[in-house]
């Protein structure tokens, strides 16, 4: 195994300083790197913006949920008139003069609710009650003091009272993993985009170098046939083949423009007709090196660092809090509830107020406030629902389970179909080589023809594309296995933080 490691190193580092060579670029354009353009979609892919406003919208909703906790100020005044007729007496059969109240009512006070579910108010009121039963005099009746309700059952302790805020913590992580996700599937897309550029770079220079093989063909048999060594067929033949192969070069710069508006897609935020317009080239890109996956070991490191099983796991535990909260809503709704505070009482407000400061008149209250439902069908179905979302969810766990061993075993067979093909490709290159040069000397010698020579120019420009196909299909499996593993941030040393 170690000598078959060996040679397959030596095969890649021969064929790297092949590729080094040819590795050119149709001229025009602003040059990139790939990191340069891995940098630039960071910055300007709309994939990554968008899911970043998600993950921002998920922090915000972490906020609207703790504000639930937030003391809220409340003041009101009311004024009220009242007249009420009187009874008839029954001795006289007369109805007594009417009746007639005015009502001022002030009230302020701070409220809210506790992590434990308790709700509260802390307050102060006064009312100013005069008419006719006191001749129109002040009268101001005041208090002030705290009130609260405690459930006992339903709606009882932290884990009730805190699960919206839980909930909106969960969700928060689900779409900063989302976030994540989405930028690693956007660096694989342009990785898999600049090698298929690179890709389309070599099949136009095969296409260009095709039709020189044939002018130089042709122009040999043209020099031929002038001195009578050679058939006016051979020449014709060879013209065919030139005009044929102008055809695939043609072909061949269709393929790079196209590829080339793929790649600008992903890393420019241009949405006008004029990103069609730019041009860009890429640099070369270092020699993809020779890796042995174990598919079975990266397991773990998949289920640890992959996005969408991070997000599963938190969905999971999203529905297990709502599943403890409608279980909690299926209990009867028990409050203790109670007041305390002082009052006053006087024909001067000033005077009232300061019998509260005083402390002199205490008041207090408490009692049990008891509900229940008849069937509870509603909490039932929401109970119900509940458990079902959480065992859905712990299937959908399992199943992405199952899709990482797929995709992880199948990325690491592209790496190892990719290696054979890049060595088998660049055996048969050299073979196509071999077997034009000498077919070429056959035809000099009279022994061969010109069809039999352009066909081995065709068989050796197929075996250029080929070996660069298999090349860039080799550098997509790499960088699709960390993709499938969840590491290509951390390969790449890019940190990211999802927008707040």
């Amino acid at each position: 195994m170690l000598i078959l490691r060996r040679l397959i190193a030596l095969s890649f580092f021969s064929l790297a300083a092949l590729s080094s060579q040819a590795q050119t670029a149709p001229p025009g354009g602003e040059s990139i790197t790939l990191d340069g353009a891995i940098q630039r979609a960071l910055a300007k892919n709309f994939a990554i913006k968008v899911e970043g406003f998600d993950a921002a919208i998920a922090s915000a909703r972490v906020t609207e949920a703790l504000g639930k906790f937030d003391p809220v100020i409340s003041g009101n005044y009311t004024y009220s008139e009242s007249f009420n007729p009187a009874l008839v007496s029954a001795s006289t059969g007369l109805r007594g003069p009417t009746s007639y109240t005015k009502t001022d009512d002030y009230d302020i006070g701070l409220g809210g609710v506790l992590p434990w579910g308790m709700t509260y108010r802390l307050g102060t009121s006064t009312t100013n009650s005069r008419g006719t039963f006191n001749a129109y005099a002040e009268n101001f009746s005041t208090f002030a003091g705290v009130s609260g309700t405690q459930p006992l059952l339903k709606n009882f302790g932290f884990g009730p009272t805190l699960a919206s805020i839980r909930i909106a913590q969960v969700n928060r992580g689900i779409s900063q993993w989302a976030f994540r996700q989405s930028v690693i599937d956007t660096i694989t897309s342009v990785i898999f985009a600049y090698h298929d550029l690179n890709f389309a770079y070599a099949n136009h220079r095969s296409a260009v170098r095709s039709r020189e093989l044939a002018a130089g063909l042709l122009a040999e048999n043209e020099k031929r046939f002038k001195v009578g060594s050679m058939s006016e067929y051979d020449v014709m033949s060879a013209r065919s083949r030139v005009a044929t192969r102008e055809e695939g070069i043609l072909i061949a710069e269709r393929q790079v423009r196209e590829t080339e508006n793929a790649l600008k897609a992903l890393i420019s935020d241009v949405h006008a007709p004029g990103l069609l317009g730019q041009r860009i080239t890429i640099e070369p890109t270092a020699p993809a090196p020779v890796v042995v996956v174990d598919a079975t070991a990266d397991f773990r490191v998949a289920l640890e660092q992959r996005p969408d099983y991070q997000q599963a796991k938190l969905s999971l535990k999203r529905e297990g809090i709502n599943t403890r909260l409608q279980r909690n809503q299926l209990l009867p709704r028990v409050d203790l509830v109670g007041s305390y505070g002082y009052n006053g009482y006087d024909a001067s407000l000033r005077t009232s107020r300061q019998q509260l400061r005083d402390e002199d008149y205490r008041a207090y209250s408490w009692g049990v406030v008891v509900s229940v439902p008849l069937t509870f069908t509603t909490e039932r179905g929401r109970y119900r629902a509940a458990q079902l979302a959480q065992r859905q969810a712990q299937t959908d766990l399992e199943r992405i389970e199952q899709g990482i061993v797929v995709r992880v075993g199948n990325a690491a067979g592209q790496i190892e179909t990719a290696q054979k093909r890049v060595q088998a490709t660049r055996a048969a290159r050299e073979l196509a080589q071999s077997t034009l040069d000498a077919e070429v000397k056959r035809l000099r010698a009279g022994q061969s023809s010109t069809f039999f020579v352009s066909q081995q120019q065709e068989i050796l420009s197929g075996a250029e594309v080929r070996e660069a196909f298999a090349q860039s299909d080799y550098a997509k499996a790499l960088a699709d296995y960390d993709r499938q593993l969840g590491v290509t941030l951390a390969k790449l040393n890019i940190n990211i933080d999802p927008p707040q």
